[in-house]
């Protein structure tokens, strides 16, 4: 099918940060998005039809800031041991985290466990319809209600992630990308874009489109079937005079958390594995933070294989106790890890 804009002439570049677009020019990349969509679209297990709203919120809380690559596989051995809300919410906490495994950013497990128990306990173990109700949820954004809202329940919602807003201002606004977070001025303009009727589509496949085509490095302009129209590939894709945020993991305190919570979860398996010898829950605190003439290298390998692989991992990127307890201790706080006595493990 063929679709022709207003003006041959494509979507003028301009200034202004959210410019007004012509209903012509807005049913166009609508309609190209779509058949595009309907032959480059994956295959990914939420996306079929019997998929549940569980299922689907579960899906969008495991893919914030993680290739869905990653998250496919841990989706698949999420739902079929909780398939539930219920099923999750009795679950125990030490076992919520070490499912979650290395997604990363493992608050949003414990935040998806407290929303699995407000729904069934509360909502009869049905996942709420309408973004709004689901906002209302713990830890649940705006995006992840709408899109959730969409997604699940076919309500027509404005579902913006990094990948939507890129292409948006990208071909309507002629930048090379959005800012760091949608404002209720940005959210009000994209509103526009949202067709009346295929609108789960339009939502699905704009978001694919900027995961495949029209990525943050690197996009693949000359095969962009919008490439005619797109204000920023017609003014020459100029390069954003504000450099994006990038996070530096290697030496940070979110890498030392991490490795701390490895240790955690590996002796959790351990544990678990090897019950018959009664082996101890957690591991002692002094081995986390003892100097190396103090380390008491017997008490190591008395830990199991993968546990004092990881601690050592652990020891090998800081040898400064203070910072290490004060981690430790922002775990505990966080709900992330328990301390009984002189150990230390994941949440009981």
């Amino acid at each position: 099918m063929t679709h022709r804009t207003t003006s041959e002439t494509g979507i003028a570049p301009t200034a202004a940060p959210f410019p007004t677009v012509s209903p012509g020019e807005v049913e166009f990349v609508q309609a190209t998005i779509i058949d595009w969509f309907a032959t480059a679209e994956r295959p990914l297990p939420w996306r079929d039809p019997a998929t549940t709203a569980w299922a689907v919120l579960v899906s969008e809380i495991m893919s914030q800031q993680t290739p869905v690559s990653r998250v496919e596989p841990r989706w698949r051995a999420w739902m079929a041991k909780w398939p539930t809300p219920a099923d999750l919410a009795t679950a125990p906490t030490a076992e919520v985290l070490h499912s979650w495994d290395r997604l990363g950013y493992p608050r949003r497990a414990l935040r998806l466990q407290e929303a699995a128990r407000v729904i069934a306990e509360d909502l009869d173990n049905r996942v709420p319809t309408t973004a709004a109700e689901l906002e209302a949820l713990p830890g649940i954004g705006s995006y992840t209600a709408a899109a959730v809202a969409s997604f699940a329940h076919g309500q027509r919602t404005t579902v913006l992630d990094t990948n939507v807003r890129r292409v948006l201002v990208r071909v309507f606004a002629g930048r090379d990308r959005p800012t760091t977070s949608p404002s209720r001025r940005e959210t009000q303009w994209a509103e526009q874009f949202v067709p009346a009727v295929e609108h789960v589509r339009w939502n699905a496949g704009v978001m694919e489109f900027g995961a495949l085509v029209c990525t943050a490095r690197n996009p693949k302009c000359d095969d962009c079937p919008l490439a005619e129209v797109c204000a920023w590939n017609r003014s020459g894709r100029p390069a954003s005079t504000e450099r994006p945020k990038t996070q530096k993991w290697a030496g940070t305190d979110r890498q030392l958390r991490g490795a701390i919570m490895d240790v955690l979860k590996a002796a959790h398996e351990e544990t678990l594995d090897d019950a018959e010898n009664d082996r101890l829950d957690g591991v002692p605190f002094d081995l986390f933070t003892a100097t190396t003439a103090e380390l008491d290298e017997n008490m190591v390998e008395s830990l199991g294989t993968a546990t004092s692989a990881k601690l050592r991992t652990m020891r090998d990127l800081s040898a400064d106790a203070q910072r290490i307890s004060r981690l430790a201790a922002d775990l505990v706080a966080d709900g992330l890890a328990a301390q009984h006595g002189d150990r230390l493990s994941l949440p009981r």
